[in-house]
């Protein structure tokens, strides 16, 4: 996958900081940030299953996971990304915001395509595979997030580490697509990890960094973390099949 990790959030003097508000407006702040990632999740959901009704689109998608064009494909999924990762924050307009956020879980939605149409329609145990990395995957998340919250520390820390293991993902994804060789389980494993680790951070953020108008990007960041974990769970349980 790519690299999702975000810089802190710097709000503009026009914006109020999150963290000098009263736990009450944290919390309502709080609960909008993590309606708008469910919601994002449903709409993923409501995505997926549309695209996996055109068997024009599940062809184009699996044809696109054969050699190179798999990197064109994460390109394109990275360039989407990081437009919709800027319109979210730059600009004003909560229109744009909602538009950009619906145009990334579109991307999201499109790359899962091949994973998931395996998953379901190639594997004996499909259906009970997805339902279970699903769960695993919500469970870790929302454990991840709840230290966050529960220490109240400030993990920014942790971006140059992401960083870099982004990058030496990014560089592994190339060489194993030019060259051929399977990355196998113990990459999943390592992504996984990398994966908690950008929901920690996002988390962090949402606690330190972000404003009070900032609900969108946040629910992008985190919603951006959840899927890379869910990607890499649902490998893990699906090279085990």
């Amino acid at each position: 996958m790519e690299n999702h990790s975000k810089n802190p959030i710097q709000p503009s003097d026009s914006k109020v900081l999150l963290s000098t508000l009263s736990e009450t407006d944290r919390v309502a702040f709080y609960k909008k940030t993590y309606t708008h990632v469910a919601g994002g999740v449903l709409v993923f959901i409501l995505f997926e299953y549309l695209l996996l009704q055109s068997e024009t689109i599940v062809d184009f998608a699996l044809s696109m996971t054969e050699g190179y064009r798999w990197l064109i494909m994460l390109g394109g999924f990275m360039f989407v990304t990081n437009y919709a990762e800027k319109m979210t924050l730059k600009s004003p307009d909560k229109n744009m915001q909602y538009l950009a956020y619906g145009l990334y879980i579109l991307a999201e939605a499109f790359i899962f395509v091949p994973l998931i149409y395996i998953a379901a329609y190639y594997m004996d145990s499909g259906p009970e595979i997805l339902n279970q990395a699903a769960i695993v995957t919500l469970a870790l998340f929302t454990g991840l997030s709840a230290v966050v919250f529960v220490t109240k520390k400030d993990f920014s820390f942790l971006k140059t580490g992401l960083t870099i293991g982004f990058f030496i993902a990014i560089g592994l994804i190339i060489a194993g697509t030019l060259f051929g060789f399977n990355l196998g389980l113990w990459f999943s494993v390592g992504m996984c990890l990398l994966a908690g680790g950008s929901i920690i951070y996002q988390t962090s953020n949402l606690v330190n960094k972000y404003s009070t108008e900032d609900y969108i990007p946040a629910a992008l960041g985190l919603f951006a973390s959840l899927m890379l974990l869910f990607w890499y769970i649902l490998s893990i349980f699906m090279s085990r099949d």
